[in-house]
């Protein structure tokens, strides 16, 4: 059994590669983060946050970070299976927690996508995100965080997606975790 950390910028391809990635895993499923982000943000009010938890960004909520790592705990002891986990974490704290966390869970493979900021760009357009909206000026900080940060150690498997198709994505993904 494992965990699939697929990480990476806004527009990736994160969501079709888990898609597909649960078709070719046997005994896996998806679980993604956002969902506890959205349940989150609609219970915590403005009027109750922390100061430091008052941005656009509900992965600022001290909560986020603790209740993705709970879910996926109880994804695995309820249903036994390969958890699949698509997600954008680039600020080093909350990604240190949850990659920390999932690892008490279960042995994690940490991919991450990344392209060109004009291939990113050009995916969000053509899944229909606002040109300068939101999911554009984050996408441009994670890119910068993946490519100047300490992402750049052993615990990422990098997968450049500007000259692969998601098969070719899913392809190299299958390859690694079947290695082990």
């Amino acid at each position: 059994m494992m965990i699939i950390l697929l990480n990476g910028s806004f527009g990736v391809g994160k969501t079709s590669t888990a898609k597909e990635l649960e078709k070719r895993i046997e005994n896996s499923m998806i679980y993604d983060p956002e969902e506890v982000g959205f349940m989150l943000k609609n219970i915590i009010t403005n009027d109750i946050k922390f100061n430091h938890e008052k941005t656009d960004d509900f992965q600022d909520l001290d909560l986020w970070k603790v209740l993705v790592v709970k879910v996926a705990s109880q994804l695995k002891k309820q249903y036994n299976k390969n958890l699949i986990i698509p997600m954008t974490i680039y600020k080093d704290d909350i990604l240190n927690y949850v990659l920390l966390n999932m690892k008490s869970i279960d042995k994690v493979y940490n991919f991450c996508l990344i392209a060109d900021i004009k291939t990113i760009h050009s995916r969000l357009e053509a899944r229909g995100d606002k040109v300068g909206g939101w999911s554009f000026k984050k996408s441009e900080e994670a890119i910068f965080t993946f490519e100047n940060n300490y992402y750049s150690s052993d615990e990422f498997d990098f997968i450049d997606t500007d000259e692969l198709n998601i098969d070719g994505v899913v392809d190299y993904i299958v390859k690694r975790v079947s290695k082990n």
